[in-house]
Parts: C-alpha cells; sequence; structure tokens
C-alpha cells in the first residue's frame, strides 16, 4: 500500500498520512469519484493507516446507476409513509427514517449476494434482515459504536444517493482518527478493531470536507449489513 504524507486543512491535525484505492470498476456517473491516484482515506498517522489498512475498505463503483435505481424501486414506497425522525432513541443518528428489510428481488439479491462475498468470510452467520438508513441531506449520525450484543465483526454498507464523509476516532485516544470518502455507489467495510474500538459517523453537509475539498451532501440510504455476534 503506497503511503504519501499530504496536507488537510481543517479537519483535525494539518498533517495526515492517506491510504491510496484504486478503483476497482469502471466509475459509475452520478458522484463524486476521485481519480485513480487521489485518496479514499486520510489518517492521523502512517502508523495507524497502516495498522487499519486490513480493516477498512472502500471500494468505489460497486454498483451502477441501475442497481441503485432497483434498490430505490424496492425502497422508496416504504420511505415515503414514515417521516424523518430528529431524536434517535440513543441520540446517535439526527434526520433519518429507517427500516429493515428481508426479501428483495432478483436484482437487488445479486448485489447483496456481492456485497456478502466482499465482506464476510464465507459460511459467517449474518444479521438476517438488512439494515436500511435513509438521511435527509440536513441529517447525519453522530459518533458511535454499534452494540456488541446485536452484531459481530463486520459491517458492510452501500452508499445510495450522494458522496459522503464517514469518520473514525479512536474510542479512548480522539488524536487518532480516519477519515473515509463514501462516493455513491461505493461499498464501505469496516472489520474487527475498526469496528469495536473506534466510533464511527457521517460528517454533516457543512462539515464534509474531504482532504481539503468540499464534498455535498444530499440526501443518503445506505444499505447495511452485519454478521452475528461470535
Amino acid at each position: 500500500m503506497k503511503l504519501l504524507l499530504t496536507v488537510l486543512k481543517g479537519i483535525h491535525k494539518p498533517a495526515v498520512y492517506v491510504s491510496h484505492r484504486r478503483c476497482l470498476s469502471s466509475c459509475a456517473s452520478g458522484g463524486l469519484l476521485p481519480h485513480s491516484d487521489e485518496p479514499l482515506i486520510v489518517g492521523s498517522s502512517r502508523e495507524l493507516v497502516q495498522r487499519l489498512g486490513s480493516q477498512v475498505e472502500v471500494r468505489t463503483a460497486f454498483i451502477t446507476e441501475e442497481e441503485e435505481r432497483a434498490f430505490l424501486r424496492e425502497l422508496e414506497s416504504g420511505l415515503k409513509k414514515k417521516r424523518y425522525e430528529f431524536d434517535h432513541w440513543d441520540d446517535a443518528i439526527h434526520g433519518y427514517r429507517e427500516t429493515e428489510r428481508v426479501s428483495w428481488g432478483a436484482a437487488c439479491e445479486e448485489v447483496l449476494n456481492r456485497v456478502r462475498s466482499a465482506a464476510f468470510p464465507e459460511g459467517s452467520p449474518l444479521l438476517g434482515p438488512v439494515h436500511i438508513l435513509d438521511l435527509d441531506k440536513t441529517g447525519y449520525i453522530k459518533p458511535h459504536i454499534d452494540s456488541v450484543k446485536f452484531c459481530g465483526s463486520t459491517i458492510a454498507g452501500l452508499s445510495l444517493l450522494s458522496d459522503s464523509i464517514m469518520r473514525l476516532v479512536k474510542e479512548d485516544a480522539a488524536n487518532e482518527w480516519l477519515d473515509l470518502l463514501l462516493p455513491r455507489h461505493s461499498l464501505y467495510i469496516l472489520r474487527n478493531e475498526a469496528r469495536y474500538n473506534f466510533t464511527h459517523e457521517i460528517l454533516k453537509d457543512e462539515e464534509s470536507v474531504f482532504n481539503g475539498q468540499k464534498v455535498p451532501r444530499q440526501r443518503r440510504i445506505s444499505v447495511i449489513c452485519r454478521n452475528l455476534p461470535d
């Protein structure tokens, strides 16, 4: 993995280390996608980026526009019956609608099978319902760690409709952090230490800056798969 020292203005420290991840397939239009030599992950230190390199992954253009439309066709009618909530039960999310889904049409199921193959070890027992989180343009997810009682060592999420920034911060050391650029149509994967020892959040629009570049936040739907606890 090639690591370069660069400057990040306005987020945490002025100096960060970056991890370069190249686009794994032809890039679908409709979202901000970095060029092949631009970073998807920046961090507070070289050591942290190296240590979490196998535990934090962003795969750009994981789905196509047509596959995104297939998810929206299945989800929109149910989401429209809900209203955006601005007070989550544990104060972790602001401006959201959510649901769970067990059964999918063929096109979506094919994508979810790709997610499972990419993110989880073969034979790993998965949490049955797929979690759907719909963030309003003004919505955001506050720093939190998902309960170990309800999900296991790996989280994998598709990003629909909008680019966004995910921030990971070490629970007991706020000066250790990673920022992940999540382009529309991408898949992110968090495993093990990145899952258990770091909070994760989706930045609000006014804070959505990555590597010195503004990343406008629109309405964002995430389709999230998790495995079961050990």
